[in-house]
């Protein structure tokens, strides 16, 4: 993991920020921080670590702010000039990292070349290739950079980093953000000096397992054979590692949401549906994907579509406005559908 030590009041251009503030433990909701009393500590990219480091900061009574807001996409979003200068004299920002953040590469970048203290989350959470399924070129990354040195040790985590193959949404797999909270939690408590983030992050972790734990048990009465999904975009596999699901096809190739499969392709995944059997198809609730509503369409409504929370948590007063409660959301919602779809 490579961290860059800030150097305070540097700015990269710009006046005043307009970041979401996301909500933690005291409530969560996507503008807590204007709620909560402290100084900003720390800055998340996307909003499910804003939601996990928020829990963190406001137990030790300080703030997190969030670049990213419910229903902007990770894959396309890119800061302005002032959000960047203000990030920038946080003692801490948080990022996902393994190419997600595809539009913030180069701001991120050039942040830590100046000197601010960036750290990235997915690499260290033991990430997952996408899988074959996924129609992602292990030879050709989305997010890649022409005049990135290929040999750069992959290892090291820096942020913008050709991380060929690897599936970035690491997100989805609970224990792995329990994981992430510790992490961040340590990384706080060195860059700002304050135990305090240590063991508040401890306790963070610790109800995220119990979350974790409660999805498990949410899908332990479906059946094995009864767990096989087609997916819009390669975001679910995770999900599907951690809670025992199948997934068979994506409907967009590639781990990005813009991609555009063929005619020939969507024949193929209806054959699919046809001959072989899918339990569910799964989209997104912030960008559902029209393809895949035709998929369910000609299934005649015998393949639920599921929307689940994948790209951001819910708006404020959503049943999905804190990462765990999103989650938690996520699980219980598609273990109804494929109850549903056995009777």
């Amino acid at each position: 993991m490579t961290i860059s030590r800030p150097r305070w009041g540097i700015t990269l251009g710009g006046a005043t920020i307009g970041a979401l503030l996301l909500a933690g433990c005291g409530g969560g909701s996507s503008d807590a921080g204007s709620e909560a009393e402290g100084e900003t500590v720390a800055y998340a990219t996307i909003t499910q670590l804003g939601s996990i480091t928020s829990e963190i900061t406001e137990c030790a009574d300080t703030q997190t702010q969030t670049l990213m807001g419910p229903g902007d996409d990770p894959h396309v979003f890119a800061p302005s000039s002032s959000e960047i200068a203000e990030m920038s004299q946080a003692p801490l920002v948080v990022a996902n990292g393994l190419g997600l953040e595809a539009s913030m590469v180069s701001a991120l970048d050039t942040a830590v070349e100046d000197g601010v203290n960036v750290v990235e989350v997915a690499p260290q959470l033991d990430p997952l290739p996408f899988a074959s399924h996924d129609g992602h070129s292990h030879d050709e990354d989305d997010h890649r950079h022409e005049d990135e040195d290929e040999d750069e040790d992959e290892d090291e985590g820096e942020v913008g980093h050709n991380h060929s193959g690897t599936d970035p949404h690491v997100w989805m797999d609970v224990s792995r953000m329990a994981t992430a909270a510790e992490l961040i939690g340590d990384e706080l408590a060195e860059a700002t000096g304050d135990d305090t983030y240590r063991d508040c992050a401890t306790e963070t972790s610790a109800q995220l397992m119990e979350t974790h734990e409660s999805i498990i048990e949410m899908f332990s009465e479906i059946p094995e054979d009864q767990r096989t999904l087609m997916t819009d975009h390669a975001a679910y596999n995770y999900f599907a590692d951690a809670y025992g699901l199948e997934i068979t096809a994506v409907v967009v190739p590639g781990g990005s949401t813009d991609g555009e499969p063929s005619s020939q392709d969507l024949a193929r995944l209806s054959a699919e549906i046809d001959a072989e059997g899918v339990d569910a198809l799964i989209t997104s609730v912030q960008t559902s994907n029209r393809l895949i509503e035709t998929l369910a369409d000609e299934s005649g409504g015998e393949v639920p579509l599921v929307q689940l929370y994948e790209g951001g948590l819910g708006e404020p007063g959503s049943e999905a406005e804190t990462y765990a409660e999103a989650m938690e959301y996520n699980a219980r919602t598609l273990a109804e559908a494929l109850g549903a779809a056995q009777d």
